[in-house]
């Protein structure tokens, strides 16, 4: 099941069936719940069938489904509900992982350099890459550069192409790993700074991001980098 947040991350509710509950875990035909993955936590919220609430504690990929961990049980096969996001957390995540895209792209700008992991998270995102050399002030000119694009207030578009037109993109996957085995390769675009594959949530411009701190930098190990950071303006 493709979750509804890949076409539009700012949705906040929605109508489902419940197709079938696995112990405390239920999945629906169709949900705006973004599951744990991709670096990017799982969402939070509420499933409602009628005036009953049920919490959405975890939500994770399960065979291609989207699995809905509840706090506590009742929901059946067939049960109409309604769900709920919970908007602060999902919008401060989309405005770090857009944040997180923007701070790769100056980073392998300036250097080269791939990204080898990241991380978002509510209190601090990081992210790693590999470079040779460790020097913090070229990070936190780095990280002076994102708060520039922020300032600029560039849209952010997100879109389906093919995998034959993925393959002809250069640098379309700057993390260090191959573009997905799908028909369909879902990017997402911040105007003339990155063009990323991506599954996970994002603002539609990016001065609504807030400007970024540097926390703190470290050295991994040979030509591995860590950069943590926080995204500072309120929601």
């Amino acid at each position: 099941m493709i979750g509804l947040y890949t076409a539009d991350s700012r949705l906040r509710s929605f109508e489902a069936r419940v197709e079938r509950v696995y112990g405390d875990e239920v999945f629906l035909d169709r949900t705006a719940f973004y599951p744990d993955s991709g670096g990017q936590p799982h969402d939070l919220g509420t499933l409602a069938r009628g005036v009953e609430l049920y919490p959405v504690v975890y939500v994770r990929l399960s065979d291609g489904d989207i699995a809905h961990r509840v706090e506590r049980p009742g929901l059946v096969a067939g049960d109409l509900v309604r769900g709920e996001i919970d908007w602060d957390r999902r919008h401060h995540l989309m405005r770090s992982h857009t944040a997180c895209h923007i701070l790769s792209a100056v980073i392998f700008q300036r250097t080269g350099a791939m990204i080898t992991g990241n991380q978002i998270g509510i209190d601090r995102s990081r992210v790693d890459f590999s470079l040779q050399e460790f020097d913090r002030e070229a990070l936190a000119d780095y990280v002076e550069r994102v708060n520039e694009i922020i300032r600029e207030d560039r849209p952010v578009s997100i879109r389906l192409i093919s995998r034959e037109e993925a393959m002809e993109i250069p640098d379309l996957m700057r993390l260090a790993k191959e573009v997905p085995d799908r028909e369909e390769i879902r990017t997402v675009e911040v105007e003339c700074i990155d063009l990323q594959a991506c599954g996970g949530t994002h603002v539609q411009r990016t001065g609504e991001i807030g400007l970024i701190k540097m926390l703190k930098a470290e050295n991994k190990g040979k030509a591995n980098r860590r950069v943590y950071f926080e995204v500072q303006k309120g929601d």
